[in-house]
């Protein structure tokens, strides 16, 4: 089960938010084209092993007709409310040879009881009847979101409870087990489940990374990303993401979906770090996969077995330092065999070793795999790889854990041996499989940005690519545009796409599309001195500013546009260096004036899990003119400073 799927559909898949507020009208559910046999043939056909279905997410809205609540499928017109999508969607997997999973919030926005103990047994409720009536279930997901705003039954207001008890997961477990013995339990916030949360959903997981936590207890950040070297309890990282920026459909994503060089990164930073892959397929309103969902995910499946198609390692000789016992049963060429069964182990008390492979001739390669035999526990603690170029040793990188699986990527070298060196262990080291792989270049994709000045800078993600692009929303080609240097625009709205072309392979990269607004060249800022808080407007979504920390909430951002603009929404980026110790704006309240004298509040909210997943905030509303713009943050995910990336407006 190293790669499996998400999928996300709900209520307010119909009303283009990332979560269900519990107020829907459910007679917006009206999935035409529903076909989950869609769904299992493209995560089949992706390599994944499996589905976790979202059968209720915040909302409380239930994708099955359970008995529990009038807020659910059997209430519609669609289908005359005889569906059930979890059935349908267990159905498929068992078609296609996949394991099906369930996703069910702990939180509900929707019944009247949330937040009171009888709650509880509506929950434990709705979790009988997903885990008794579809079949083996191989993962229960509850979400950490837990408490605040909500419709709860009318009462429309903010409910908060402790996570840690409220739900008493001893028990909720307990039951889970009695219905799934075999299940594997994700939570994130309460008891310690079987998988953790490894702290961010941006598709990676920390470079060391132990299977490992303490069986009780707190667990930061720093845990969540990196595991617990001597911990008592097996608890492996499961990396959680979306193929496009929220987990939910927007059709404004439809550009937006991730490329194939992302999707790679992805793989290493979660597979290849000793963790699973949990990839997202947002659902579209008509019930279907977006077939650009579809085509990089299977592009993404054939890139991954051109990588590992060929072991270089394998028709190789294999020598170690030490060998368990000097029996063959524990020898270097166990490393190498194909065979995950066997392994190559030292003497007890020998935590170092060496194990030596040698080439029939010179070879070229870019990427290692290693993994140790996990039946018997994750023990490397310190590893190093070196290649033997041009008579001598070469290091090629120096790292910490293994585990299940550890991919390492560096440039193409050349040589005749590669010595992998276990620098320290637990114990004595037991290593079951080594692959050495050439992998073909995949060229990335240019980044795309708009200066204040209103100029356009296009950045290759590769040094020797050429770049050719468009303004005029057409696709380029190698007759369109070559970038030379930063391309001067007029003040209006520009479609841009670009591409990179690799003049020695004859190979394109995928397309960056962005579409910008209006010219920010003549924005001001008012009632701010630092001039630093014009990295707001810059147009660099890695540069950012942040409010003064002495800086009391609410705080805004006021700014003038230069002249009126027939303004009809904003985008708030915020900081993207995760590790700042500025804080994201959670909640806000976005303002219109003409004159700086009279303002108009034109749009209020929450940007909904923005902590987890920190990308571009869209909101419309309904068209107004305008010269001057405010944003006060009313409410941040820390008791920091507000901070902000980037801050546009979207216009008619």
């Amino acid at each position: 089960m190293e790669y499996y799927a998400f999928i996300h559909f709900s209520i307010n898949t119909y009303t283009d938010m990332a979560w269900g507020k519990g107020d829907e009208d459910p007679k917006l559910f009206n999935p035409t084209d529903l076909d989950c046999r869609q769904w299992a043939r493209i995560c089949k056909e992706a390599g994944m092993k499996g589905i976790i279905f979202t059968a209720k997410h915040h909302s409380g809205f239930c994708l099955w007709p359970s008995k529990y609540t009038d807020y659910s499928i059997k209430n519609i017109p669609w289908r005359n409310g005889q569906a059930d999508i979890v059935r349908e969607l267990a159905d498929a997997c068992k078609e296609y040879g996949l394991k099906f999973g369930v996703y069910l919030s702990p939180w509900d926005r929707n019944h009247a009881d949330y937040g009171k103990p009888a709650y509880i047994t509506y929950f434990r409720n709705q979790l009988q009847e997903l885990l008794s009536n579809y079949g083996d279930i191989f993962e229960v997901w509850y979400d950490g979101a837990n408490g605040g705003s909500g419709y709860y039954g009318g009462a429309n207001e903010t409910r908060k409870i402790d996570a840690k008890t409220y739900y008493d997961w001893p028990n909720t477990y307990k039951l889970v087990r009695q219905l799934q013995p075999n299940i594997v339990i994700w939570n994130d916030g309460g008891d310690r489940a079987d998988l953790r949360w490894v702290g961010t959903e941006a598709g990676y997981v920390g470079e060391t990374n132990w299977s490992l936590l303490n069986a009780t207890g707190d667990v930061p950040e720093e845990m969540l990303r990196h595991g617990v070297e001597n911990g008592d309890a097996w608890v492996p990282g499961e990396v959680n993401t979306s193929i496009r920026p929220e987990w939910f459909y927007h059709e404004r994503e439809d550009k937006k979906v991730k490329t194939l060089p992302q999707l790679m990164d992805t793989y290493y930073h979660s597979i290849g770090r000793n963790g699973t892959l949990l990839l997202n397929f947002p659902i579209m309103p008509n019930g279907l996969i977006h077939e650009k969902d579809e085509k990089v995910a299977l592009e993404f499946a054939q890139a991954v077995k051109e990588v590992f198609a060929v072991n270089l390692a394998g028709k190789a000789r294999a020598e170690a330092s030490n060998v368990r016992g000097k029996r063959s049963k524990y020898q270097a060429n166990k490393a190498i065999d194909g065979n995950k069964e066997s392994y190559w182990a030292t003497d007890d008390g020998v935590n170092k070793g060496t194990l030596t492979i040698h080439f029939a001739k010179p070879t070229a390669f870019n990427r290692f795999l290693v993994q140790e035999y996990i039946r018997l526990g994750q023990r490397v603690k310190a590893f190093a790889l070196e290649a033997f170029v041009n008579g001598a040793w070469k290091e090629i990188a120096k790292e910490t854990t293994i585990g299940y699986k550890r991919i390492l990527r560096f440039p193409t070298v050349e040589a005749t041996k590669l010595r992998f060196s276990i620098l320290d262990s637990k114990s004595c080291p037991l290593i079951s499989n080594i692959g050495v792989y050439k992998a073909p270049q995949i060229l990335t994709p240019p980044l795309m940005m708009r200066e204040q000045s209103g100029d356009i800078r296009i950045t290759p993600g590769d040094p020797e690519s050429e770049i050719y692009y468009t303004l005029d929303g057409s696709v380029p080609t190698l007759q369109s545009n070559k970038y030379t240097g930063l391309i001067k625009t007029n003040d209006g709205k520009v479609e841009a796409k670009a591409m990179a072309y690799n003049p020695a392979t004859g190979k394109s990269s995928a397309l960056t599309e962005e579409k910008f607004d209006i010219a920010r060249k003549n924005w001001k800022v008012l009632g701010i001195e630092d001039k630093n808080v014009y990295k707001v407007l810059d147009g660099n979504v890695n540069s950012s500013w942040h409010q003064s920390r002495n800086a009391k909430m609410p705080v805004e951002l006021l700014i003038d546009l230069g002249k009126q603009e027939n303004l009809m929404g904003f985008r708030y980026l915020p900081d993207q260096n995760w590790w700042a110790d500025g804080s994201i704006i959670t909640h806000y309240q976005f303002f219109v004036s003409a004159d700086n004298q009279e303002w108009k509040l034109v749009n209020e909210g929450e940007f909904a899990n923005i902590k987890n997943n920190p990308f571009w905030q869209i909101k419309t509303f309904t068209p107004i003119k305008g010269r001057y713009i405010k944003l006060k943050a009313l409410q941040n995910t820390q008791t920091t400073a507000s901070g902000y990336a980037e801050i546009d407006v979207l216009t008619e």
